[in-house]
């Protein structure tokens, strides 16, 4: 069998249209035996509607041969239902074929609005899979039937959506996964509250726990995401006017979900998931690029600290700027390797002399506590080992596109500045396009040293 299935496979690993249509039993001598579905068991979602009517059949057309690529997926993302995704998907359809682009719907929901409905116009749609669930027929997107038409682009709405028990795969988004992987582009839409991640936010914002979800790693997989945004209050409008939900639920609707809090809050977070996957775009391009320069398209901020006392003065001021300028926070410890470990320890031996272990240990716990405080003022907190301090800050910097480091004030003295030089002059040097921010200490850090434990 194994060796059957291995003398199948084409040389990349994908099976070529001829054996998908083997594989999943689509030749016209096996769709003319082929049995009505099973009933499925298990509990069905509010989702699945019964089929009603007749669906448009696809146009003739030759499938197209297998290119040998994966798929790209482009999502439609909004903060609520009614923001314009399908419409959105359907007219993204249209401009594609008037290229010549081959596209077909493999599944588009309307929810009923006309608007919607009207925007299918002459794509093609292929038929969609009834299957028999508990006394109904239910529809949903007929998988095989778009793998053996092999479109270039496919149109495929809801992908959050649980398919109906019995189903090739029990999720929407493999289904995707599964055309994307047999070289098909899909296009799809999403709502924020899907994602998995934000399953207890969503429910907290509106008081509505949502069942279908799905992880993030799809949209963090997704080629595009587009944000389709409408302002709360618009949102509403479209809701009252009726080109959202039937007038016997607007009410209710406007009452609960669709309050302009709720909406708010979400399309808060469709637009942060959006940046941060722009954000991480713009990173791909630079490192593919091989770009150095610094490109500030949003604010990032990064504390250096050590086990100084000054070290939380400095933390809670890097929080401070960091939260007027809405930007992120990364705090970097930097343990000295190499001759700089060596310099570092003898200038404490001459310090401290015998208490010298006494000191380290407290300087351990002081390093742990500053580590601490920067997680809860919700600073990402890195630890990293380098021989030159200067070097290692100004290059995770460059890494993060930081456009903002924060540090204490040197207090080094003559002497020491001598031996392990100016840790802010080299890191001027190294990083002459970043603003550096020096905190002096203040009468309270002076106090916090004075009173540290001493073992």
């Amino acid at each position: 069998m194994s060796e059957q299935r291995a003398s199948r496979e084409s040389s990349d690993g994908r099976p070529s249209p001829e054996e998908l249509l083997q594989r999943y039993g689509l030749r016209d001598e096996d769709l003319a035996g082929q049995q009505q579905p099973q009933q499925g068991a298990g509990a069905a979602s509010s989702d699945h509607k019964p089929a009603t009517g007749p669906t448009p059949a696809p146009e003739a057309h030759p499938p197209r041969p297998s290119s040998g690529r994966r798929g790209r997926l482009r999502i439609y993302l909004a903060a609520a239902p009614g923001a314009g995704k399908t419409y959105a998907m359907l007219n993204e359809g249209h401009r594609r074929k008037s290229r010549g682009t081959d596209v077909v719907i493999g599944y588009v929901e309307t929810h009923g609005r006309p608007r919607t409905a009207e925007q299918i116009g002459d794509l093609e749609i292929i038929p969609r899979k009834r299957i028999a669930y508990r006394g109904l027929t239910l529809e949903e997107m007929d998988l095989e039937a778009v793998l053996a038409r092999r479109p270039q682009v496919v149109l495929v709405d809801e992908l959050a959506h649980t398919n109906v028990p019995g189903s090739r795969h029990e999720k929407r988004y493999q289904d995707v996964l599964e055309l994307l992987e047999a070289g098909i582009d899909v296009v799809t839409t999403l709502n924020i509250q899907h994602l998995e991640s934000l399953n207890d936010i969503v429910a907290n914002i509106t008081g509505v726990r949502v069942r279908e979800t799905l992880p993030d790693w799809i949209l963090d997989q997704a080629d595009e995401v587009e944000l389709i945004d409408i302002s709360p209050h618009a949102l509403r409008q479209r809701m009252k006017h009726g080109n959202i939900y039937p007038r016997e639920r607007i009410d209710a609707a406007l009452n609960n979900f669709f309050r302009e809090g709720n909406l708010t809050a979400l399309r808060e977070l469709a637009l942060r998931l959006t940046a941060e996957k722009t954000e991480a775009q713009l990173q791909q391009y630079m490192a593919s690029h091989r770009i150095n320069k610094l490109w500030p398209a949003c604010e990032r901020v990064l504390v250096g600290f050590d086990h100084r006392p000054h070290s939380r003065q400095v933390i809670r001021d890097a929080w401070r700027l960091a939260h007027s300028l809405q930007a992120q926070l990364i705090a970097v410890s930097v343990e000295p390797t190499g001759f700089a470990s060596v310099t570092a320890r003898l200038v404490r031996l001459l310090k401290y002399g015998r208490r010298l272990r006494a000191e380290e240990e407290v300087a351990r716990r002081r390093l742990e506590a500053h580590a601490l405080l920067a997680e809860d003022l919700g600073a990402e907190v890195l630890h990293v080992r380098s021989p030159d301090i200067a070097q290692a800050l100004a290059t995770i910097a460059r890494e993060r596109r930081v456009t903002l480091i924060v540090l204490g004030l040197p207090t080094r003295r003559r002497w020491e500045e001598l031996l392990r030089g100016s840790l802010v002059n080299r890191l001027l040097r190294l990083s002459n396009d970043i603003d550096i921010h020096l905190v002096p200490r203040r009468p309270e850090s002076e106090a916090e040293d004075s009173s540290s434990p001493r073992t």
